[in-house]
């Protein structure tokens, strides 16, 4: 990772029962609709197994730049999802970004 490089995670519980057909959907709108954003590299998923935390998914990207990080913030898909999926569907959730 270069030192420009920024680390955008999120942890979250959602407000469908976990492992369910709408949580897995969930999922794999956040990866296919956010990780086609030109900027966002190295989309993952997580699953907790752990139980030091209450928390049951993550999402993991990278950007280039603080310049890319602002601009998936105001891409129309991000927004999109943030207000149709995201506002409606989590019920908690910690942010965290990182540099190198």
């Amino acid at each position: 990772m270069n030192p420009a490089t920024i680390r955008h995670m999120v942890i979250f519980n959602l407000k469908h029962p976990k492992g369910s057909l709408e949580a897995e959907k969930f999922l794999e709108d956040g990866k296919n609709i956010l990780s086609s954003i030109s900027v966002v590299q190295k989309f993952e998923v997580f699953r907790q197994v752990s139980k030091k935390n209450d928390f049951d998914y993550g999402f993991s990207m990278e950007f280039s730049s603080q310049a890319d990080y602002d601009a998936y913030n105001e891409n129309p898909l991000h927004v999109m999802f943030v207000e149709q999926r995201w506002q409606v569907e989590v019920e908690r959730f910690l942010e965290i970004d990182f540099q190198a």
